[in-house]
């Protein structure tokens, strides 16, 4: 700011007419010719900075773009590893009883759905008789029903929405117009 400041008095000394006191008319415009043309180099090479700033700032902010898109699942990845050793382990018990791998089972599903959560993957399971939502819903057939039309009969397969947007929708069946 302090250079922008100091370069608008130059600027501003060349548009002013010298005083013509004692120094001859030439002399005075060689001494405007050396101010300008250090004006003009002084300006080039902060020119040049500031362009050599911005070539920085674009490599440094596609460096960060970059390891963003290379790490993006990061997160989620250490939150499935406990998951998949859970996996790991029970196939590891000789002789298990069927308790014990339903047990396990549900554990390792509560692990996935605190991972899901923890990484905003949410699920949407609409229930008998919501309203079709074609943003969040595939409908795959239409069946007579005691319901409004339009509105979910059954839900076929969840969805699952990944923060705001749509990775799957739910596969559902809708009740048709009587």
């Amino acid at each position: 700011m302090q250079d922008q400041d100091k370069y608008a008095e130059q600027a501003a000394s060349i548009d002013q007419p010298a005083a013509t006191d004692s120094v001859a008319p030439e002399q005075t415009l060689e001494e405007q010719l050396a101010t300008s043309q250090q004006l003009v180099q002084e300006l080039q090479d902060s020119f040049l900075r500031a362009k050599a700033e911005v070539e920085n700032f674009r490599r440094r902010a596609q460096e960060d773009v970059t390891r963003a898109h290379k790490f993006a699942i990061e997160g989620f990845a250490e939150a499935m590893v406990p998951v998949k050793d859970s996996l790991e382990m029970a196939l590891q018990v000789e002789t298990p009883s069927i308790e014990s791998l339903k047990e396990g089972v549900e554990m390792t599903l509560k692990q996935l759905s605190a991972a899901f959560e923890k990484n905003r993957l949410l699920e949407i399971k609409p229930q008998q008789g919501d309203k079709l939502d074609p943003m969040k819903h595939q409908a795959i057939s239409m069946v007579p029903a005691d319901q409004e039309p339009n509105t979910v009969v059954n839900t076929l397969q969840k969805g699952y929405l990944i923060a705001d947007r749509l990775l799957r929708p739910a596969l559902v069946t809708v009740a048709q117009e009587k």
